[in-house]
């Protein structure tokens, strides 16, 4: 039992040291787990857009700072459109006060005589 523990234990640490020190080769560049920006700059974001959004994760959940500008960017987009709206509907609130004030009577003019060619002089 001894030496079936022994092998065991040898095989264990041989295999840890052939994982941990590979089999000699450099090991290329891994490529950093980072966001890649889906979210369009030429438009502003819709619905569809977040929902295909998916933010990598890091040793412990999201990277903050990932999370950090696209919350960043949303509060953004979502204060440009609520001052776009309120802007829209001062101006439509306008327009309908302007429809529905009335018009100032004008005094009636006198009315002329009818001209007379040649008339009295």
């Amino acid at each position: 039992m001894f030496w079936f523990m022994l092998i065991a234990l040898v095989a264990v640490v041989a295999a840890v040291a052939l994982a941990v020190l590979g089999d000699g080769e450099v090991l290329g560049e891994a490529e950093p787990d980072r966001l890649h920006d889906p979210l369009p700059d030429d438009r502003p974001l819709g619905r569809a857009d977040l929902d295909a959004l998916r933010l990598p994760t890091a040793l412990r959940g999201y990277r903050m700072s990932d999370v950090d500008d696209v919350l960043d960017r949303l509060g953004a987009e979502l204060t440009e459109r609520d001052a776009r709206i309120a802007e829209l509907e001062a101006a439509l609130a306008g327009a309908h006060a302007a429809q529905q004030r009335p018009q100032p009577l004008r005094s009636p003019e006198p009315p002329q005589p009818p001209h007379r060619p040649g008339g009295p002089r």
